[in-house]
């Protein structure tokens, strides 16, 4: 007879990095899960991969407190942001481009994210990963959806920043009539 499933838990934890400390420790300890076993075990899983790249995981939690989990691959933004070598993506997306990305490094995470993906073909995928892409700031070289400049941003001038922290937008402000005179 199947064990009876008590729930699932979704964390994403760094390849061979899993400790008892939060995040690990307290959502595992809070449901009755031996969390240096899950460490253990999900640790020996991930050995072969890169130290510290993020794996997000699916815990099933079963009614006599055992577990069993299913590990994915990296999101998208961490394979992007390696690509590019970035720390973050672009704080302003579609205003700033921080960075660009070929088509080639596109396939290639496609091919990588394949098997998380909903797609059926690696063209597909590529979209997907594009789309990515773009919503972190990122060009695309030869991409249909281009965000125009490929070229590093530019500091915005003093006077830009002054009329948009005045609230204004820029535009001069309108004549008052004085009531009454």
């Amino acid at each position: 007879m199947a064990k009876k499933i008590d729930g699932y838990l979704k964390l994403q934890v760094p390849a061979g990095k899993a400790n008892p400390s939060p995040p690990i420790g307290p959502a595992l300890g809070q449901r009755g899960i031996n969390i240096m076993e899950f460490c253990k075990a999900f640790n020996a899983a991930t050995q072969g991969m890169e130290s510290g790249m993020p794996i997000p995981t699916i815990i099933t939690i079963y009614k006599d407190k055992s577990f069993s989990f299913e590990t994915k691959t990296a999101p998208a933004s961490y394979f992007l942001r390696k690509a590019v070598k970035l720390k973050k993506g672009s704080a302003e997306p579609g205003r700033h481009v921080v960075g660009t990305v070929s088509k080639a490094k596109i396939r290639e995470i496609a091919q990588a994210k394949m098997i998380d993906l909903n797609a059926n073909t690696i063209e597909q995928a590529m979209k997907i990963i594009e789309g990515s892409a773009r919503s972190m700031g990122l060009a695309v070289e030869g991409s249909e959806l281009d965000m125009g400049s490929t070229e590093a941003p530019v500091k915005d001038e003093p006077e830009a920043e002054a009329a948009a922290a005045a609230g204004d937008g820029g535009a001069p402000a309108p004549a008052r009539e004085e009531a009454g005179a």
